[in-house]
């Protein structure tokens, strides 16, 4: 099957001004590129018929689709997305694909289905949850026989071993599955911290030997060899947050080795950023890796001054030969675990340790003076333990319950933590302990950390690409379904912050620069045919935080690997995408 995307304005992913042509499809790659009137390159070949003569070609093969006045862009790439289990469970994910993003980088933060040790999975899961979701234990049973039938024609027992075992033990089992559900985008992963960190300590907070170290880096060595795109880790979650300096350096050397960049939701990202970016940019030169700065922002209105600050820095690390880029959405709120918002020492001894805590009158008192003292530093044990605290950038006012796992607290959806408390007849911080006791740790939210100005700001920096970072919860963050429209109608046709070719870079080329994702994010002839086509007049987000699952406006079409998994703004059931290894 052959499809001509005819007459549209090509904006090709390198930022170059776009020009109106045509695109043709064949199989899973885009063949010919033909620009009218731009010395471009790619604009060889022989000439495409037009859609006129296409069509009245009897017997023809070819699908014409007419895209005049319309953007011809590639496919929008999602740096860091949560769909490692969503993948499985809903792998259309249509929240994705109706907004145009046909590639996706999972294994964020340094928390990730896989690698998993089989002793710890159960306990994996239940960590998990809240920021990924599960998958039922029958519906993985049926996708992992899915995914490894015929296995014992390629490696023998071993094989067979591994499909009746840990469908997560590394990055090639957890990519079986995915090949196996058909997804809508293409995924690939990232080496997560906290689970290398699991397969040589398990969940302890003490500092690793010498030997868990050297078992660390081999970890990370090996699942890049299954091809992960990078390692990522979030400072701010257990086991990850244990981690000091030495540690992340020594387990990014392997990386560098291979070429994959940090992956990093820094340790502080409100009062204490400098000093944070400052550690990230020594661990950078201790190991020679480059660095990507997840979500990257300043929270709190407080820190807002430190933004001219943190620019500065990126520029000085830039100057020294540092590689350094992040992603950010286009929103002055963020979502993550409600368990965030506790203390570290809160969730040193894992899910168990936490539920008992919450259970003791003396913790939870403990507990509430520091969220609710502003301070950013736990200080009744005697120790000075940073901690971004959500309670003093955010305030329970602008902290918004998102998900819930039990029929229980699904009232409580939607609600501030100052109105659950209120209803309640209790403190905010007291209504965190409750919720989180009810439901196990499983508990989402979204919260209000900064200013649209912010936003404009890091969008027009050169080291910008965008990305979603949104949970598939009961009400879910806006961005899960609007960030890549909100940034081309507000952004670019409304404020005109920037040209539509840069927007379109950030979405496309950019992000596969990052992550060396070959063959992808730019449209041209040899590479795969991931393909967005919207109108650029009519083109914007519609979710809210009211009414956060709602599809966007104005986009047309999503063509991934060569396949049509949207037409005229409608899904045609034709998931297409594939798992990607480096």
């Amino acid at each position: 099957m052959r499809t001509l995307f005819w007459g549209g304005t090509i904006v090709d992913g390198t930022g170059s001004p776009g020009c109106q042509g045509n695109l043709l499809v064949e199989g899973d790659r885009i063949t010919k590129v033909q620009l009218r009137g731009c010395a471009a390159a790619g604009n060889t070949g022989a000439m495409i018929p037009d859609a006129g003569a296409a069509c009245a070609k009897a017997g023809s093969d070819l699908k014409v689709i007419d895209c005049r006045g319309l953007v011809v862009a590639p496919g929008f790439i999602d740096t860091h997305s949560h769909s490692d289990l969503y993948c499985l469970s809903h792998p259309e994910i249509l929240p994705k694909v109706m907004q145009g993003v046909t590639t996706e980088i999972v294994g964020q933060d340094g928390l990730s289905a896989a690698p998993c040790p089989d002793q710890y999975r159960d306990k994996w899961e239940e960590i998990l949850r809240p920021l990924d979701g599960r998958v039922e234990k029958k519906a993985l049973e049926k996708i992992q026989q899915t995914a490894w039938k015929g296995a014992e024609a390629e490696d023998g027992i071993c094989c067979q071993k591994t499909a009746a075992g840990n469908p997560y033990r590394d990055t090639e089992t957890y990519l079986r599955l995915v090949e196996a559900v058909h997804p809508g985008p293409n995924i690939g992963l990232c080496v997560p911290h906290g689970n290398v960190r699991m397969e040589a300590m398990g969940l302890s907070s003490e500092k690793p030997d010498c030997a868990q170290l050297s078992l660390m880096q081999r970890v990370v060595s090996r699942e890049m060899e299954c091809g992960a795109f990078g390692l990522s880790t979030g400072l701010i979650y257990p086991p990850c947050s244990y981690a000091d300096e030495e540690e992340l350096a020594a387990i990014c050397r392997a990386a560098a080795r291979m070429g994959r960049k940090l992956v990093i939701h820094q340790r502080s990202e409100a009062d204490d950023i400098l000093d944070s970016m400052r550690e990230v940019f020594r661990i950078c030169r201790k190991s020679g890796a480059g660095v990507h700065f997840s979500h990257f922002k300043v929270c709190g209105r407080q820190n807002e001054r430190k933004l001219t600050a943190m620019l500065q820095l990126l520029d000085e690390a830039e100057e020294e030969g540092i590689d350094v880029s992040f992603d950010q959405y286009p929103y002055p709120m963020g979502s993550t675990m409600l368990s965030a918002c506790l203390p570290p020492e809160a969730l040193k001894d894992g899910l168990s340790g936490e539920m008992k805590l919450l259970q003791d009158p003396s913790f939870r008192a403990a507990c509430a003076r520091r969220m609710m003292s502003g301070s950013m530093t736990s200080q009744d044990d005697g120790r000075q333990e940073k901690w971004d605290n959500f309670f003093d950038f955010a305030g329970p006012d602008n902290i918004y319950i998102s998900g819930v796992k039990t029929p229980k607290n699904r009232d409580k959806v939607g609600m501030n933590l100052t109105q659950i408390a209120q209803m309640r007849g209790i403190s905010p911080a007291d209504a965190v302990f409750d919720l989180l006791l009810d439901e196990e740790n499983d508990v989402s939210m979204v919260d209000y950390y900064g200013t649209e100005d912010q936003v404009g700001t890091l969008l027009q920096r050169p080291e910008m690409n965008v990305c979603t970072d949104g949970l598939y919860t009961d009400h879910p963050h806006p961005r899960v379904y609007g960030t890549y429209p909100r940034i081309l109608g507000r952004y670019v046709r409304e404020q005109k912050l920037l040209p539509l070719e840069s927007a379109v870079r950030k979405m496309t080329g950019r992000p596969a620069e990052v992550f060396r994702i070959r063959q992808r994010g730019i449209l041209r002839e040899g590479n795969y045919a991931d393909i967005t086509v919207f109108d650029p007049d009519r083109i914007r987000d519609t979710a809210t935080f009211e009414r956060p699952a709602m599809y966007p406006e104005g986009i047309l079409h999503v063509c991934v690997n060569g396949v049509m998994e949207v037409m005229d703004g409608e899904y045609t059931g034709r998931p297409s995408g594939c798992a990607l290894r480096k």
